[in-house]
This record gives structure tokens, sequence and C-alpha cells, in this order.
């Protein structure tokens, strides 16, 4: 019954996939200035102040956005264990990057790519915003 779901919701799954690629910039703009601008971590001696770290926590959307696309391409949540989550809580700790902030921004990305990509297809992707989220804290 899963491999028959798996490809029953593949043309779903590829178009959605196509559209993330073709905005993955717009999403990650709309995501950061959703959940993380005009915040205390943004001014000075938060955790995204300074270019730098900015750049950083941009730099870890679109990570997060592209595994996220890739396991739900695969319909498998395992690559986002191996490849983005297995240690990443313990590192943000001992950089000090606040874990709880991250899973309110990655929340915001999957509002963001279901506005762009419709119910469908945005609750497909919701699953594996979710188990990033649920990974991490």
């Amino acid at each position: 019954e899963r491999l028959q779901n798996y490809f029953h919701s593949g043309e779903l799954r590829a178009k959605a996939a196509m559209t993330i690629s073709a905005n993955a910039a717009t999403i990650v703009t709309r995501t950061t200035a959703k959940s993380l601008l005009y915040t205390d971590i943004t001014a000075p001696g938060g955790n995204m102040y300074t270019c730098r770290r900015y750049a950083a926590c941009v730099r870890d959307m679109d990570y997060f956005l592209r595994y996220a696309t890739y396991a739900m391409l695969a319909g498998d949540s395992s690559i986002l264990d191996e490849r983005v989550l297995n240690g990443l809580r313990e590192t943000y700790n001992s950089l000090g990057v606040p874990v709880g902030a991250t899973v309110r921004a990655v929340q915001a990305m999957k509002e963001v790519t279901t506005e762009m990509l419709g119910a469908e297809a945005g609750k497909e992707m919701g699953l594996y915003f979710d188990h990033i989220c649920t990974g991490l804290g």
C-alpha cells in the first residue's frame, strides 16, 4: 500500500519540487521575514546580529528547504535524519544557536511553502518540515 501511494502521488511531488526549486530564494526570503526579522534575535546582541550570523541562518533555511524537498521527492524522511538532523541540535547548542527560533522558522517555511504550493502539495511537504521540527525539538 505504501508503494502504491508513493507512485500515486509521484506527479504531485514532482510538480511541487519543481515549484520549490524555481522559487527557493523567495521561499527563504519570505520565511526569514515572517519568522526571524524584527525580533530580538536580529537586534544587537541577538543570535542573528551581524551579517555573518544572519547569512549563516539564511543558508541553513535554504539547506532545510532543499533537504525537505529531497525527502518529499523520495517519500522518505530518513534522508533528513542522515543528512540534516544527526547531531544538528548538539551543534546548534554548542554554537549558541537558539533551537526554538530555528523550529519557528521551519514552521514558518512550512506555511510559506503551503501558500505557494496549495493545500495538497503543502500537506505532503509539511510532513518533512514537521520531521525537521520534531528532530530539533
